[in-house]
């Protein structure tokens, strides 16, 4: 045979090899991803630890390594609040978001301009600073970490949903003088929510797309819990985010419960005062 045809021969079977294994590669994470969102919607902390580890033998792949990371990292997040519904101890939940940030790192190290790491960051280290809020000596640290994050990501894509998601406890938290309070809380996932209805879903899997069911979920809540609440919206609002996930765990089985359970207990008629 020809040596130079050989040749062309051999690299392209080689180009061939590494373009189908760098594929299954992509297609194998894409289903741990998957398999992460779903167990975090379902509160299945036991297949997000396995999960967690299913992703490690990815982590040399230079071309997914930001991606990879920042999963790992979302799958600890999410476990730690799926946690804080099970009555983990703080200590465990407060281990797992520190190994969050630490994944979120490590994702900006590979790719300096991937936001969504900043994002969950932020969540993570709020949470944190949420463990710690009787010792404000503490918290101080992770809130000034927070609040140099959000001005990063703020100045940087402040229509992300999933910003806006997080922006909503550190709003809840906020004096209302300071622009704070439950109405700028329910203004801003509001604005997300309307924000989502004019995105398109990337074409890549491994590319963060979640946000339009956690706003609907947390609208929901503020709604329930405003003086005076609105139950209906809260209601609509949650039916809305089952539609899009029906195996939510949190939603499903606890926020809509106890949204009902206020609309019943709102229909009782009041007791009629005792003359005696």
């Amino acid at each position: 045979m020809n040596k130079i045809l050989f040749a062309v021969l051999i690299f392209f079977s080689t180009s061939t090899t590494h373009a189908t294994s760098a594929n299954d590669s992509r297609e194998k994470v894409a289903g741990i991803v998957a398999q992460i969102q779903r167990a975090d919607y379902e509160g299945d902390r036991e297949t997000l630890k396995k999960c967690y580890e299913e992703l490690t033998p990815f982590l040399d792949n230079k071309e997914l390594a930001s991606r990879i990371r920042y999963w790992r990292g979302f799958d600890l997040w999410r476990s730690a609040i799926n946690g804080f519904n099970d009555s983990v101890d703080p200590k465990e939940l407060e281990r797992l978001l520190m190994q969050a940030v630490d994944e979120f790192k490590e994702a900006l190290a590979r790719d300096p301009a991937f936001l969504d790491a900043k994002v969950g960051m932020i969540s993570s280290l709020g949470y944190v600073a949420y463990i710690h809020r009787k010792e404000p000596e503490s918290t101080n640290p992770f809130i000034t970490q927070v609040y140099s994050l959000v001005d990063d990501v703020k100045a940087a894509a402040r229509d992300n949903p999933r910003f806006i998601w997080v922006l909503g406890p550190i709003l809840f938290c906020t004096p209302v003088e300071r622009g704070g309070g439950i109405d700028k809380v329910m203004e801003n996932y509001q604005r997300g929510l309307a924000i989502c209805a004019k995105l398109k879903a990337p074409d890549d899997p491994l590319e963060p797309s979640w946000g339009k069911p956690e706003l609907l979920m947390n609208l929901a809540n503020a709604q329930m819990t405003k003086n005076p609440p609105d139950l209906e919206s809260a209601e609509r609002n949650a039916r809305a985010a089952l539609e899009i996930v029906p195996y939510w765990h949190y939603t499903r089985d606890i926020l809509l419960p106890q949204i009902l359970a206020a609309k019943n207990k709102a229909k009782q008629p009041m007791p009629t005062p005792s003359n005696g």
